[in-house]
């Protein structure tokens, strides 16, 4: 039943998904209604729906401009569900905007196939990194992507080479002019972001390791179903999964060296985790896999929400 619901694009799908996102925002919010008496706060939840919201919507323009699924609305419904698999991250306003600035530089990569103004796409995309990397340092690893992609489609040319450099260079530029109207000391920014750390030991009940199991599980499901199944899919379409793939990885490795570990971390694998879930479910196959494959990352989803409230 849940594969026919999403099997088509339409507005009626998203409009229920932006609703169910609503609902289970709402829910973790209020938890604690302390920040109901500042405007400030309440803008700030405002603006963090948003941003989540824009998203979702960023990672299905990737999935349909590119071709890398049908004309159908899974990959915002499987996003819906990962965002549900960690609810601390509905709160994490620095996480979503590095997040949502990874996911402009994606879009620019995953277009890069077309060789259309690539230079103008690589300097957006480092660009993006960059600013991303001012709310979550380790971000700045996506910048590997733009070189992997770079080797992909125009390694020739020498200027694409030097693009993410002058990108880096002006970000520089912008956070000096910041770091110097508000006083912010630089050294010791930069100081408690390179922080790294390898321990997982965070855990402030079994919930949250719990949920960091199944997700694992889950990711690792499709990950592998990606892999048995890349070979088949249209040629065109190669690097741009194997970008999606790699970008995956990043996420992982972000959320491994991490300082301030948490499970909101794995944030940055939910847009390509979510796209090799479309990727599974619109492979041919029976039905009755397809709607089990639906279900229980639906019920998993749902118990890890409500069991860390």
């Amino acid at each position: 039943m849940i594969t026919s619901v999403f099997k088509k694009s339409t507005p009626l799908n998203f409009s229920l998904v932006v609703i169910l996102m609503l609902v289970f925002f709402s829910i973790y919010q209020f938890q604690d209604l302390s920040w109901m008496n500042s405007f400030l706060l309440i803008l700030k939840k405002g603006i963090l729906f948003c941003v989540l919201l824009a998203s979702v919507f960023i990672t299905n323009f990737v999935v349909k401009k590119n071709g890398l699924s049908k004309d159908s609305s899974y990959t915002v419904f499987f996003y819906f569900l990962l965002l549900l698999f960690f609810p601390s991250a509905l709160d994490n306003l620095n996480l979503i905007l590095s997040n949502f600035f990874i996911l402009l530089a994606l879009r620019r990569l995953i277009s890069l196939q077309s060789l259309k103004a690539s230079k103008e796409k690589i300097f957006d995309a480092s660009l993006w990194i960059f600013l991303a990397a001012l709310f979550h340092f380790w971000s700045i690893i996506f910048i590997v992507l733009v070189f992997i992609s770079i080797i992909f489609h125009v390694s020739r040319d020498y200027r694409n080479w030097i693009l993410p450099f002058i990108a880096f260079f002006i970000v520089v530029i912008l956070f000096m002019i910041y770091a110097t109207v508000f006083d912010l000391n630089v050294v010791e920014y930069i100081i408690n972001s390179v922080q790294i750390n390898f321990e997982i030991n965070y855990f402030t009940n079994n919930y949250q390791n719990g949920a960091l199991s199944i997700y694992a599980t889950i990711a690792l499901f499709f990950l592998v179903s990606m892999f048995a199944t890349l070979s088949n899919r249209p040629q065109l379409l190669h690097t741009s999964f194997k970008k999606i793939i790699a970008s995956f990885f990043i996420g992982v490795v972000i959320f491994l060296i991490s300082a301030n570990k948490s499970n909101d971390l794995l944030l940055f694998t939910f847009a390509p985790l979510a796209i090799m879930a479309t990727s599974h479910i619109e492979i041919p196959q029976e039905k009755l896999n397809q709607e089990l494959v639906m279900y229980v990352l639906t019920a998993c989803s749902l118990f890890a929400f409500f069991s860390q409230l």
